[in-house]
């Protein structure tokens, strides 16, 4: 198949997308969009549940919801969002492990080197934060974890610093992610505490937090000041982020402006419809409060 045909039809069908979330008229006449944004949320969406759309055609379709940025996103694919006007909320780690990571000190000297290249070229690029992992317990106590995690963390610090490159350490339950090392929000405040930078934040998944410890909003409110990153998704399933779900998003979105944070939400649930680009609308429709 001609690859040019084939793109003009995949953008056809994209296109009707979100102008059927907007109002698309029977007579074919110019939609009508919907209200536009409060933006008090800034939101951006992980790349992950969409790969089967070309990032470029993605990005585009993001910028017509109203999202600001893409999440988890890979090095060779940062020029693509940043040409569409958008923003690398987070960037992927090639080549780091989640189970594998800085609560094992055998794992430090590969972490220098992998983060050692990435945040340099990161900062080069204008990409601000990076993912990162605690890994798997292993057997390790929370002490030792924590202990070992802000050693290997301090050694990156100055070079996250140098480049203005923040590393986002993400909590997990472990239902999902068994016997990962990270499950608790105070766990990481540990960490965070312990590493001592503002160069190093924790990713607070809303998604697995509610699956590993629930009570949300005064957790959120409670550790503000090491929170950098939101991911969103429906509890059960990682679905949309409708009312066939348990978390009260308006609610915890309107938390999270109580706390005046000035960092991102990325949505990174997996739609149920094969309509994936007016389930990402809808969830935009339920964060901007």
């Amino acid at each position: 198949m001609n690859n040019n045909i084939s793109r003009r039809r995949l953008l056809k069908g994209l296109s009707l997308v979100p102008f059927a979330a907007w109002g698309t008229t029977a007579s074919g006449a110019e939609p009508t969009p919907a209200s536009p944004l409060k933006g008090n949320i800034r939101q951006a969406v992980c790349y992950g549940p969409y790969r089967s759309i070309p990032l470029d055609v993605f990005a585009g379709e993001c910028r017509k919801i109203g999202l600001l940025g893409i999440d988890l996103v890979n090095p060779d694919e940062w020029e693509t969002v940043m040409k569409n006007d958008l923003v690398v909320t987070l960037s992927r780690a090639p080549g780091t492990s989640q189970a594998e990571s800085f609560n094992r000190v055998g794992a430090h000297d590969k972490l220098m080197e992998l983060y050692g290249e990435l945040i340099p070229a990161a900062g080069k690029a204008g990409v601000k934060q990076i993912i990162c992992f605690s890994g798997n317990r292993g057997g390790l106590s929370d002490e030792e974890g924590i202990a070992n995690c802000i050693t290997g963390l301090k050694r990156l610090m100055p070079l996250a610093e140098q480049h203005g490159v923040t590393l986002l350490m993400e909590l997990f339950n472990d239902y999902d992610h068994k016997d990962y090392h990270a499950i608790h929000t105070a766990w990481g405040a540990e960490v965070a505490y312990g590493v001592g930078s503002e160069n190093f934040k924790l990713l607070y998944d809303i998604y697995h937090m509610q699956r590993s410890e629930g009570n949300l909003i005064e957790t959120i409110g409670k550790f503000k000041d090491v929170i950098g990153h939101y991911h969103t998704a429906g509890v059960p399933g990682r679905r949309d982020l409708d009312e066939e779900q348990e978390i009260n998003y308006s609610a915890v979105m309107r938390a999270i402006l109580r706390t005046g944070f000035k960092g991102y939400v990325a949505h990174e649930f997996s739609p149920k419809s094969q309509d994936k680009l007016t389930s990402l609308h809808d969830a935009v429709r339920v964060c901007d409060v």
